[in-house]
């Protein structure tokens, strides 16, 4: 009886730490942590440091985290169906049955409003409305076109640089966009927003034999890993490098912190050049982690240099 009551006990301790794990891998944590990341950095670079109200900072932060974690809730239930078609997304919470779909909706509501709520109470009205505006259109519209074809890149590169906005927004709690007081904002959105590009074509290149059984078409050309696209890839690259100099023309950061900027993109450029030659699935994911590691070597680059 003592041996059936320990199994038990075992058995259910086992289902409840795979119920836990499943929550957090819903959160998609290396995506919440980046965006949180890029929306802390231009709250920061807004802020005078010497006065900065280190509590609204890390409340910020941590509503920034739960929104993006619904967002991405709101993804997985919407395309549960098609991560069972995928070999990298099979595993995930709602195809694998860890978790059903009425549990990962009802997270992702508690997420969302727990996260607006604190930008509405602790920081200011303007960043819960563009944080709603971000879930939405991150959830709601860039996800059910995926399947429609590269447009969806262009409509999800809003949502992944809207951060850089709202951390902005947060300081100044100006909502007029073409304010003198937000250009800033808009030149760190500008930033982020043409990285998008570069950084979702090469994870649509990496899974691009997934992505075609799902029906996802997410490269630029004919949804095929090929040479057009690597070219495409590389040319929006070498536009980011221009735009990652304008916080420099417009006198928010230092010479030292452009050229960093600029340097940093360069050697991305490189990975994209070696893409063009390549065309392999090695050199996309050279490019994917290249993308990773730009961000926050540009934007802590920026944040140090600020003027």
């Amino acid at each position: 009886m003592l041996v059936g009551n320990l199994e038990k006990e075992e058995y259910r301790e086992k289902t409840y730490m795979v119920k836990v794990k499943s929550y957090i891998q819903l959160l998609k944590m290396r995506l919440s942590l980046l965006v949180a990341f890029s929306a802390a950095i231009s709250y920061l670079f807004k802020s005078n440091l010497e006065t900065i109200a280190w509590v609204d900072f890390i409340l910020f932060t941590i509503a920034g985290f739960l929104v993006t974690g619904s967002a991405n809730i709101i993804n997985q239930v919407i395309e549960r169906k098609l991560d069972l078609m995928m070999n990298r997304t099979k595993e995930r919470p709602l195809p694998s049955g860890n978790l059903s779909v009425v549990e990962a909706v009802i997270f992702s509501v508690l997420l969302g409003i727990i996260g607006l709520m604190i930008h509405y109470y602790a920081i200011n009205w303007v960043t819960a409305l563009w944080s709603f505006i971000s879930l939405i259109l991150y959830g709601f519209v860039y996800t059910p076109l995926k399947r429609v074809g590269s447009i969806a890149v262009f409509v999800g590169a809003f949502p992944g640089a809207l951060p850089l906005l709202i951390g902005w927004l947060a300081v100044t709690g100006e909502p007029n966009l073409l304010a003198p007081i937000n250009y800033g904002g808009l030149v760190l959105f500008t930033v982020q927003f043409m990285w998008q590009f570069p950084h979702f074509w090469a994870i649509a290149w990496v899974g691009d034999e997934d992505y075609q059984k799902a029906g996802f078409g997410l490269l630029p050309i004919h949804s095929e890993a090929t040479r057009s696209n690597a070219l495409i890839i590389a040319i929006y690259t070498f536009f980011l490098i221009l735009v990652s100099a304008l916080p420099y023309y417009v006198k928010m950061v230092s010479l030292t912190s452009t050229i960093v900027a600029v340097v940093t993109g360069i050697l991305f450029f490189g990975q994209t050049i070696y893409l063009i030659k390549e065309q392999t699935r090695k050199a996309a994911l050279m490019v994917m982690f290249g993308s990773f590691i730009y961000i926050p070597v540009v934007f802590i680059g920026y944040l140090v240099g600020k003027i």
